[in-house]
């Protein structure tokens, strides 16, 4: 990896800077945005009317070639779509020239809109209110993926040519796993390696303040099946036949306690504790609890924590959550039945050292081990967990940046507690990583009436221009 390095005052690209200063100043390319943001969010809306539906199999190759065309008419961007057996077309390219070189990751799929009868407007149809855009993809992950590219563009527009070589790297099966990428990623590295890595995901906080965070939560996502009779049976027969539903409630009574603590066999002992610096870092960092408690309209968090107990516990511990459930009949009306059959799906999300294959064979013995040996244990994908440091040299560029396009001090996050392929592509790579986006705390990712602020897309790719042009190591006005 190369080092962070002052600009060369014999380097020969084009004078970016103020002659009096030595800085640059960005008045003409914040004018340039603000002109477009109507073109901007037009644009936006075309990709998110195209449903790309990983999980279900819609829409990705057209997405694929919707984004690929973007990048190359107009970010300017030498990109290919490339696929390894049995993946969907990962977009790869690369664009500008200089010392440094930057990866951007993001990825073009997004989570089912289900339940439908949540939304008030239809998911794929982009709708503005009240200063808001919604839609499935506007935070989770479209709306970066594209602020990004027309960052590229605005800056070539007004400040010239880029100080720095940027590469991209767009996936479309985030939101299932990312299964192919690791594969990707040994077959391509080289194409992909860079100093710092800027990752999908970013938002401002429930105080309005924008968030940096340096690495991601892992997972392991698993489903547990069990079949008691051969067909479902009349009711009346639950004296003497095995209810499938509740053998399965049973077995998922002995993964948490009446605390929200994990109690299966050895998971606890398995996560490494926060250093003292970490503590530390928790100590200072701002968290809004009274705003989050009002976004989701809850009157107290888990446990009834608070400060510095409450940070620990989101940012520093792995969770158990029981993400559905299904057996029998929920239909209208009722059925008097008894259920042969019952599913949950279960997610892990992981912090170090906690792997998915390790989760896995733990869950498995803790039920064998209290005579559930009759629940099968059926592992979905996972991802190991990823983090960096807070003093690297992209999240500095990063803080650089936030603080210059809004005007505030931005909060850095050791990590967000969401997961994805990080440990794929940085962690194999070697690549610094710090990320920020134009989500807001209650964008509702994965969600009904997913959400962005159109202020909060227009200052994404403000600041996402300016940490072009700190990473570059060139100076801000």
């Amino acid at each position: 990896m190369r080092a962070w390095k002052e600009q060369d005052p014999n380097d020969d690209r084009p004078d970016l800077t103020l002659a009096s200063s030595g800085m640059t100043s960005f008045a003409e390319f914040d004018a340039f945005v603000r002109a477009r943001e109507r073109e901007y969010i037009d644009e936006l809306k075309v990709l998110i009317r195209q449903p790309t539906v990983s999980a279900q199999g819609i829409g990705i190759p057209e997405t694929a070639r919707i984004v690929l065309d973007r990048a190359k008419k107009r970010g300017g961007i030498a990109a290919e779509a490339l696929s390894i057996e049995g993946g969907p077309p990962t977009i790869v390219g690369e664009t500008g020239r200089g010392e440094r070189a930057l990866l951007v990751y993001n990825h073009y799929d997004v989570q089912p809109p289900d339940p439908l009868d949540e939304w008030a407007t239809p998911p794929f149809d982009p709708t503005e209110r009240d200063g808001f855009l919604f839609g499935r993809g506007v935070s989770d992950n479209k709306g970066n993926l594209i602020a990004r590219l027309q960052a590229i563009e605005a800056y070539r527009a007004t400040i010239g040519e880029l100080p720095l070589r940027i590469r991209v790297l767009y996936e479309g099966e985030e939101e299932i796993g990312s299964a192919h990428l690791a594969a990707f990623v040994a077959r391509y590295g080289e194409r992909l390696r860079a100093d710092g890595c800027i990752w999908e995901a970013g938002y401002k906080d429930a105080a309005g303040r924008p968030t940096i965070s340096c690495g991601l939560k892992g997972i392991a996502y698993v489903q547990l099946r069990v079949r008691g009779a051969n067909k479902d049976a009349h009711s009346s027969l639950a004296t003497i036949v095995p209810n499938a539903a509740w053998r399965l409630v049973w077995a998922l009574a002995t993964l948490k306690n009446n605390d929200d603590e994990i109690t299966i066999d050895g998971f606890m002992e398995s996560v490494r504790a926060p250093t003292a610096a970490d503590r530390e870092l928790l100590e200072r960092l701002p968290f809004d609890e009274q705003g989050m408690l009002r976004i989701h309209g809850i009157k107290g968090f888990v446990r009834g924590l608070h400060g510095y107990e409450l940070k620990k516990k989101h940012f520093f511990e792995p969770t158990c959550t029981i993400c559905g459930i299904v057996s029998g009949y929920t239909g209208p009306g009722s059925k008097t039945v008894l259920p042969a059959l019952a599913s949950a799906k279960i997610d892990f999300r992981l912090v170090p050292d906690l792997t998915p294959e390790k989760v896995t064979k733990l869950l498995r013995a803790h039920l064998v081990r209290r005579g559930f040996e009759d629940v099968e244990v059926v592992p979905g994908h996972g991802e190991p967990p990823s983090r960096w440091p807070t003093d690297s040299a992209t999240t500095k560029a990063a803080v650089e940046a936030c603080r210059a396009a809004y005007g505030a001090e931005p909060v850095v996050y050791p990590l967000l507690a969401g997961s994805g392929p990080m440990a794929q592509v940085c962690d194999t790579l070697g690549i610094p990583v710090a990320g920020f986006g134009s989500g807001n705390a209650a964008s509702a990712n994965h969600a009904p009436n997913e959400n962005i602020a159109i202020v909060d897309y227009v200052d994404h790719i403000r600041a996402f221009g300016r940490f072009l042009h700190t990473f570059a190591g060139r100076a801000l006005a």
